[in-house]
């Protein structure tokens, strides 16, 4: 019951969001975010903890100004994300600026398939939807299943609109491996906090546990890492960075060459939040441990 009471608010907002329209909704995000942050305070101190410990030399106030920031972006993130299921094939392609986008084409024209990385920056969501369109190649987008099985169906059924496919997170990495080798590519997020005991690198001064699936399978298959994110404008408009993780002079040692694979690409995210600390999703609690 909870999961159909969940479902029936969220559709019912998704479809405000069509009635309003994209432009008028991005605008009222700024609601979802106040009632989030200020009445209803989700992750709120989570949020700040993070923030203080990526920024010590920050003031209260702007910790608190990038915190009320990162709920606003998730919220127009959120409201886009609704959005996904109502758009043309054109409008998804031009959704991000990106002159990134033959590299992606070029690297799997290679033929060795392909590894696209992105974080919770953005709106995480569109690139993979956009580059594939604009190359026209399908992605296989890994995700982790959402909670409610009714959200997670609408979330899949605007990610599989028109050529990517879903790789659903729990699968075993034998079929993510199936696809490397197959000459695909693989995109997923890797900015998550990985589990206690689990491999550590630098992020922002803190050692933080991630999850070396996507360094592991770049080693064992010899897929290259490209790392893509999207940079919201302020006329909310996305340009997207796409950069080649660099797999050269890495440690002869197997555990210590996925580190370092690792690290590579924490140390690309944080570059770029450190420019738009705003736009990435503090609420998650990556340094829990």
């Amino acid at each position: 019951m909870k999961n159909i009471l969940e479902y029936f608010l969220f559709i019912m907002l998704a479809g405000i969001v069509r009635l309003l329209g994209l432009k008028v909704s991005r605008r009222l995000s700024i609601l979802i975010a106040f009632i989030f942050y200020y009445i209803i305070p989700i992750r709120k101190q989570v949020t700040l903890k993070n923030l203080h410990k990526a920024f010590p030399e920050y003031s209260e106030s702007e910790i608190k100004k990038i915190a009320f920031g990162s709920y606003k972006s998730f919220s127009i993130t959120l409201v886009e994300i609704m959005f996904i299921p109502f758009m043309t094939r054109e409008q998804i392609e031009n959704a991000i600026y990106c002159e990134d986008a033959e590299l992606v084409k070029e690297y799997y024209e290679r033929n060795n398939g392909l590894i696209l990385l992105s974080g919770h920056f953005g709106n995480w969501e569109y690139i993979a939807l956009s580059v594939s369109t604009k190359i026209n190649v399908p992605f296989h987008v890994v995700v982790k299943s959402q909670r409610n099985p009714y959200v997670d169906a609408y979330l899949n059924r605007g990610r599989t609109r028109w050529i990517n496919k879903i790789v659903p997170l729990g699968a075993s990495i034998r079929k993510i491996y199936a696809e490397l080798k197959a000459k695909n590519i693989v995109a997923m997020v890797a900015d998550q906090r990985g589990p206690a005991d689990g491999m550590r690198v630098n992020f922002f001064g803190q050692q933080s546990t991630i999850y070396p699936g996507p360094a592991q399978l770049a080693i064992k298959t010899k897929a290259p890492i490209l790392y893509g994110l999207t940079i919201r404008q302020p006329d909310y408009s996305y340009t997207a960075r796409i950069s080649a993780i660099s797999m050269e002079n890495l440690p002869g040692d197997e555990e210590k060459k996925i580190q370092e694979v690792s690290q590579r690409h924490m140390a690309l995210l944080e570059s770029v939040i450190r420019k738009h600390p705003e736009q990435w999703l503090w609420m998650h609690n990556i340094w829990k441990y």
